[in-house]
This record gives structure tokens, C-alpha cells and sequence, in this order.
């Protein structure tokens, strides 16, 4: 029996606006795969593998930051970034209800709404970035440039020292 070919709505944007990209997929056991995790799975080096995070602002706005798997967001450095006095995780539960997306396989691609997104500046000095491809276990590789073009987002300093 042949493996199903899966296609997730961020894949099929980027097939949609025509942007170069490799679509991955990695096993997914029942113990959730962190990040770092799932850039081994995949062979990839976790400096080249990005999560993405959701957060809301004192004003209520949300904002995605796009970080290396390995790295912590600066919440200073995020707020500072976005122009806003302080910013927090989003919960785990309101997920789904802000990107459409769950835990584990929150894309920057494809979201419910638009959000303001920021890549960390890190992604300018390489090649290509892996992001989820909006369901645990897909990813998609493609150039940093691409994706900040589609998603409308900017570069920023984010990661903490």
C-alpha cells in the first residue's frame, strides 16, 4: 500500500503563488516532537530549521514571530520590534482559534487572518529555511526571501542572549 501524498493549505499557497519550495515530512510519535527533534528527523541542521510563535500584545494586537527550533524569543526584543510596550505568549489552547493551526504545526503560511510576522534576522545569512507546513509531521523548505514576501513579514533582532 503506497504511502497517501498529504497536502496541507501552506503547501498549497505556495504552489498557488508559484514559490520554489520541498515539501518534507518527518514519523511523529505519540510523545509530542519538539523542534529540535523533528530538525534531526528531517537531517537538517536545527540552525536552518524555524518554529513559529504566536503572541498577543497589551494591546491586544497578534503578532507571529519566526525564530531558529533551537532559540528563545526575546519577549523585549519581539515587543520592541513590533512597537509595542509588552507582549506575551498566546496559550496553547487559544491556538487553533487564532491561526487555525495546533500546537506543533503552526505555519507562517496560511494562517486564519493576516498577522504582522517577523522572521528573526538570523534567515538573511542562509539559503533556504524549514517551516511547518501547517500539520505535525510536514514541513516546507524554501527561501527566507520567499517567505518574507508572501507573508508580508520583516526581518528583526528576536532571539534571546
Amino acid at each position: 500500500m503506497s504511502k497517501k501524498t498529504v497536502k496541507t493549505n501552506a503547501m498549497r499557497i505556495l504552489d498557488t503563488e508559484k514559490i520554489d519550495h520541498k515539501e518534507l515530512s518527518y514519523p511523529v510519535s505519540k510523545d509530542h516532537v519538539d523542534g529540535v527533534s523533528a530538525a534531526q528527523a528531517l537531517g537538517k541542521d536545527p540552525r536552518t530549521v524555524y518554529k513559529t510563535l504566536v503572541t498577543q500584545a497589551g494591546s491586544r494586537s497578534y503578532y507571529v514571530f519566526v525564530i531558529p527550533v533551537a532559540e528563545n524569543l526575546n519577549l523585549k526584543k519581539a515587543a520592541r520590534a513590533c512597537g509595542e510596550k509588552n507582549i506575551e505568549m498566546i496559550h496553547v489552547k487559544d491556538i487553533n482559534k487564532v491561526t487555525g493551526y495546533i500546537r506543533g504545526g503552526c505555519s507562517p503560511i496560511g494562517m486564519k487572518k493576516s498577522y504582522p510576522t517577523y522572521i528573526d534576522q538570523s534567515a538573511q545569512d542562509i539559503e533556504t529555511i524549514t517551516v511547518s507546513a501547517g500539520k505535525v509531521g510536514y514541513q516546507v523548505e524554501l527561501s527566507p526571501k520567499d517567505l518574507l514576501d508572501l507573508i508580508g513579514g520583516q526581518y528583526a533582532d528576536l532571539l534571546a542572549d
